[in-house]
């Protein structure tokens, strides 16, 4: 991560470079949260600005703008350099803003669970009592479906009938 360093502090200034510095890790864990959101805005307007010059200096090279007075049209590849090195800030600060939120919905959300037990624990149980005497009980319930219109002595008679049928039959040689 020397080279890293070493690169943006020979592309940017001074106080940019502070800036840029602040985003990275032993001191990023040590920036309160209202100086993140500061420090990301910052960023971003500065990454902004890069991305815009670049933006500038392609239209001035097609001709489609004219340069502005008194700057030539130099290379942008120093000005995405630094777009990029505004660009990896940005998204390291993003990273811990997005972790601090993380910590603070899960302690949240813990509070919020221990705040449910609790009233879970003092609630008094439900059981309504039967009152002074027991119920009636169930009431039978008429069926829908149709009586059975045979007799079982006439269901016997004709299996019998069926039965004695087929040994005829297989008797006959058949």
């Amino acid at each position: 991560m020397g080279v890293e360093f070493a690169s943006e502090r020979r592309l940017l200034s001074e106080d940019e470079y502070h800036g840029v510095a602040r985003s990275h890790f032993p001191q990023l864990r040590e920036i309160p949260h209202d100086e993140l959101i500061d420090l990301a805005r910052w960023l971003r307007s500065q990454r902004n600005r890069a991305r815009d010059t670049i933006h500038q200096h392609r239209r001035v090279r097609r001709g489609k703008a004219e340069p502005h007075a008194g700057s030539e049209t130099p290379s942008e590849r120093g000005t995405a350099a630094k777009k990029q090195v505004f660009s990896r800030a940005l998204r390291r600060v993003n990273g811990r803003l997005d972790h601090l939120r993380g910590e603070r919905k899960r302690a949240e959300a813990a509070e919020n669970l221990r705040d449910a037990v609790a009233r879970k624990r003092t609630r008094r149980a439900h059981h309504p009592r039967s009152g002074r005497t027991a119920g009636g009980g169930m009431h039978p319930v008429e069926s829908g479906v149709a009586q059975d219109l045979t007799r079982p002595m006439e269901v016997g008679r004709v299996s019998q009938f069926v039965r004695d049928a087929q040994a005829r039959k297989d008797n006959r040689g058949g």
